[in-house]
């Protein structure tokens, strides 16, 4: 991976976009093995291919919670 700086992005409705030198395990501690500088992991739980998104949040019309208004 990149020495880039770490960062997530919860996309409304949609995955969590992991971008940088980050070290994905599953719960065992186990590595998954990333190929890609960034991916895109499942939040909807209907993924084929857990902990990646598979873009099925769409067929199932997953929704996201809106963030509270910030003062």
């Amino acid at each position: 991976m990149t020495s880039e700086r770490a960062s997530i992005q919860a996309y409304t409705d949609g995955p969590l976009l992991v971008r940088g030198d980050v070290d994905i395990v599953d719960q065992s501690g186990a590595p998954i093995e990333r190929t890609r500088a960034t991916v895109a992991l499942c939040r909807c739980g209907v993924s084929s291919i857990k902990p990646f998104c598979d873009g099925t949040h769409k067929a199932v019309n997953f929704r996201t919670n809106p963030h509270p208004s910030r003062s």
